[in-house]
């Protein structure tokens, strides 16, 4: 076999093979055994038919057809590796000369993974974050947050006012009909929430048990949503709500703190936590972003359509259809047209490969592996995203064979922590950021940055 590699752009090439006639012989044994089994002629035991009478009886184009379905891989296969090429999808093949007994000759049009200039270093990529700062109110709010789960509520013989939990029975009318999943009884909303219909708070404020209301409201979710409703809201009952008193008494019934000064100083301890762990997830997100402007990278058409096309089908099948929308209701409710959906949904594919091709070459770079407790560290995570038992997802990667995609992904992981770690990195007081006391806290954070960028989801196009 001969081949040669014309480059027709940066991410496509055009590959040429020759192959001489005695090369297929293992093709077209597998042909004719493969049509022998297939066929019947009488005098013959079936899988015993010569070759001759296969050729005679039904054609040796027939034959020549199975034989290079066969061969075609392989050779294209072959020629791939024998030019070290990265590529991308599958070939356009094209026969050119077929001479039985002599060649075959094709072509195959693949894209390729293109090449990508790397900087020598990152330290000149510089980024501001948000500085992590826990004030007095902060900390005020996330006691009175817990103190609410901690309220009591009492039935009370008066008209419904802000801060009281109501039960309700709701019937949505659209256009004079009730709808069929428009029904909801025994309700329990507290008043002020905002949890349920825009304009719920104003109708029941003033209603005794027994009462109703109407009001008109725009659905949020079912087989209406964004279509303006008409309400009747039921008060089959009103109770106040009680909070416990902030003390000692409080911290030890929420907590397993004795005093009240040990959970502020505990919910200092976590705030601060979490808004670091914010701080390095936009401080990941931001070098990235800067990482990307400073590279040339050369997208592939058809690879950019078709991971358009797989977030719009994951957007619209997957997610909308969980919350009983279609496109054009779901872009009505956003406030986007249709051209902006597009525009977003193809800025947000090109910075997922963008992403993806960068990460990866500075994992080829950098010589970056991945042991198993990184793997299944990453294991562990992504199953507790997705609802399942680490056992589950295991399962469900090994038979879906995507143990190579999570090792993928912990390597890009890796790569932009590196660059996390060279760039510079301040807040916006002007302190340069320390994100380097947890190297396998730091990786894994970057991991899940470079995920999100890289991951189909049609979340991008949805979240921005």
């Amino acid at each position: 076999m001969k081949s040669a590699v014309e480059t027709l752009n940066p991410t496509r090439v055009r590959l040429t093979v020759e192959v001489p006639f005695e090369e297929l012989k293992d093709s077209l044994d597998a042909a004719y055994k493969k049509i022998n089994q297939q066929v019947t002629v009488k005098g013959f035991r079936k899988g015993k038919i010569p070759a001759r009478v296969i050729d005679q009886r039904f054609g040796r184009g027939a034959v020549l057809e199975e034989a290079i379905n066969d061969a075609l891989p392989k050779f294209y296969t072959q020629a791939v590796n024998e030019a070290e090429l990265d590529v991308l999808g599958q070939p356009e093949v094209d026969i050119k000369d077929l001479k039985d007994g002599e060649l075959l000759n094709f072509t195959a049009e693949v894209d390729i993974r293109p090449e990508i200039e790397l900087p020598e270093d990152f330290s000149g990529i510089e980024v501001e974050v948000d500085a992590v700062e826990v004030t007095d109110e902060d900390i005020a709010k996330s006691v009175e947050q817990l103190r609410e789960r901690f309220a009591t509520t009492s039935p009370v013989e008066r008209a419904a006012e802000d801060g009281d939990v109501v039960t309700l029975d709701l019937e949505a009318k659209v256009d004079g009909e009730v709808l069929e999943d428009g029904i909801a009884k025994d309700v329990s909303y507290t008043i002020g929430s905002g949890e349920l219909l825009d304009g719920i708070d104003e109708a029941v404020k003033g209603v005794e048990a027994g009462g109703e209301a109407t009001f008109t409201s725009e659905l949020k979710g079912g087989s209406a949503a964004g279509n303006q409703a008409e309400i009747t809201v039921k008060v089959s009952q009103v109770a106040s709500r009680e909070l416990p008193e902030l003390d000692d008494e409080f911290a030890q019934l929420a907590s397993e703190f004795d005093t009240l000064e040990e959970l502020k100083a505990d919910s200092r301890k976590r705030l601060e936590n979490m808004k670091q762990y914010d701080q390095a997830t936009q401080a990941q997100e931001r070098v990235l972003d800067k990482l990307l402007e400073l590279i040339e990278v050369p997208i592939p058409e058809k690879l950019l359509e078709d991971e358009i096309q797989t977030r719009k089908h994951n957007l619209e099948h997957h997610q909308l259809g969980q919350m009983g929308l279609d496109l054009d209701k779901y872009l009505e409710i956003q406030g986007k047209s249709a051209e902006e959906f597009e525009t977003e949904t193809r800025d947000a594919a090109i910075k997922g490969i963008k992403t993806q091709f960068v990460l990866d070459a500075l994992v080829n770079k950098e010589k970056l592996n991945v042991n198993q407790e990184e793997l299944t560290e990453h294991l562990m995570r992504r199953a507790a995203s997705s609802g399942m038992s680490p056992d589950q997802f295991a399962q469900a990667v090994v038979q879906g064979n995507q143990v190579p995609m999570l090792v993928g992904e912990v390597a890009r992981g890796k790569a932009l922590a590196l660059v996390v770690e060279s760039a510079t990195v301040k807040d916006t007081n002007g302190e340069v950021v320390d994100l380097s006391d947890d190297e396998e806290e730091a990786a894994a954070e970057s991991t899940e940055t470079a995920e999100a960028s890289t991951e189909e989801s049609a979340e991008e196009s949805k979240e921005g």
